[in-house]
């Protein structure tokens, strides 16, 4: 049985909803066609000149970095990101990414961290919020008034995400509308045409402020009849969200448990370094595969005695070993996320079968690659 691109997709969106990326994130098909036959999945942290080239013709490659995080303007073969793009598409691999929505997945990332860490997941460090209590309102609305518009659905409670308030997004583009008999229209005259440059203004706003938020933006809006949409969110899947909180099975030493970091993870040239009482009873730990800094503060108010995550700076590190007794321990983000690469896998492997051929590389993409210590060379 031949599988299609697009039937590889439709299995990796359900496993990593792309609608739990950040905002900020680029993920899903870079390039490839859906309606092509894949003849195998090779899986890995990043999208690297060397594991492009161990990738069989005709065969996607699944990367949890994306290739094209930043914005470009140019994927000229002269470049390096362009040039693998071209050697891509040349020899009819397909590269996607899961990134963010593999992050915020259950399972997902952190899962597979605390599993090659023999822990036994009990919750989510940084849980995504629930959205079933909230509307998500798109406004079309000439340029000129937008502002006013916009002003009025926030004070009316629209505009709030977490800690901040006046939230919302807009981009340009042209309403048309044909007034009718019966019609008082702001702009233009009844039987004739008009093409205006409006704004489409999104804001989210709480459901029970529907009827205020309305009323709000009935009255600053110029039109007779504005025109807007009203989609009541879906909330994401129960357990979701950043970094994982687990135990394990009976407490141990802090020393031992680095240790069991070390022995579970590839070797890097980075290691595993930690802050923290070596003797210190480590039984509850959070997890972060990747950079996990920005949850420092997550972590010191969790109940634990550990955390495990990625890339950790000097400043933020030595903050909270002042201010909280959780121990760190430091890894490779390479490392700290390759656990995945099985998980991401085991989903394919689970749903195609031997239909599918699906292989992890062994590369290490890790980009540290030389490390000494004192004492070391001659």
């Amino acid at each position: 049985m031949s599988v299609r691109l697009a039937d590889v997709i439709e299995v990796l969106d359900q496993a990593y909803p792309p609608r739990l990326a950040e905002s900020w994130d680029s993920v899903g098909l870079v390039c490839g066609d859906p309606a092509d036959v894949v003849d195998s999945v090779t899986v890995a942290v990043d999208a690297t000149a060397a594991v492009v080239d161990e990738v069989p013709d005709g065969g996607l490659l699944l990367a949890h970095h994306p290739l094209l995080l930043r914005g470009v303007d140019t994927v000229a073969a002269s470049t390096p990101k362009g040039g693998l793009v071209h050697r891509l598409i040349r020899s009819g691999k397909s590269l996607f990414t899961a990134h963010t929505n593999a992050d915020s997945a259950s399972p997902g990332v952190s899962d597979a961290l605390a599993q090659a860490l023999g822990l036994t997941v009990e919750g989510v460090l940084d849980p995504l919020p629930g959205a079933a209590d909230r509307d998500k309102w798109v406004i079309y609305v000439p340029r000129e008034s937008a502002d006013a518009v916009r002003a009025a659905v926030f004070e009316a409670g629209a505009g709030h995400i977490g800690d901040y308030s006046h939230c919302g997004w807009s981009v340009t583009g042209t309403g048309q509308f044909l007034a009718l008999e019966g019609a008082s229209p702001a702009i233009g005259a009844v039987g004739t045409v008009e093409q205006v440059a409006e704004d489409r203004v999104e804001v989210v706003a709480p459901a029970r402020a529907r009827a205020a938020v309305l009323a709000a933006m009935r009255a600053a809006h110029p039109y007779e009849e504005p025109a807007f949409d009203i989609f009541a969110l879906v909330p994401p899947p129960a357990g979701v969200g950043l970094g994982r909180i687990g135990t394990l099975p009976q407490p141990e030493p802090l020393r031992d448990f680095v240790s069991r970091v070390c022995a579970a993870l590839p070797a890097t040239s980075w290691g595993v370094r930690a802050a923290g009482d070596p003797g210190l009873p480590v039984s509850r730990v959070a997890v972060c595969g990747g950079a996990g800094d920005s949850l420092l503060g997550a972590a010191a108010a969790a109940e634990v005695q550990a955390y495990v995550t990625a890339d950790l700076r000097h400043h933020p590190a030595d903050e909270h070993c002042r201010s909280s007794p959780v121990a760190l321990i430091d890894l490779a983000h390479w490392a700290s996320e390759f656990p995945w690469c099985d998980q991401a896998a085991g989903v394919l492997r689970s749903h195609f079968g031997a239909s599918l051929p699906v292989r992890v590389s062994t590369i290490r993409t890790d980009p540290w690659n030389v490390a000494t210590r004192p004492g070391d060379g001659t």
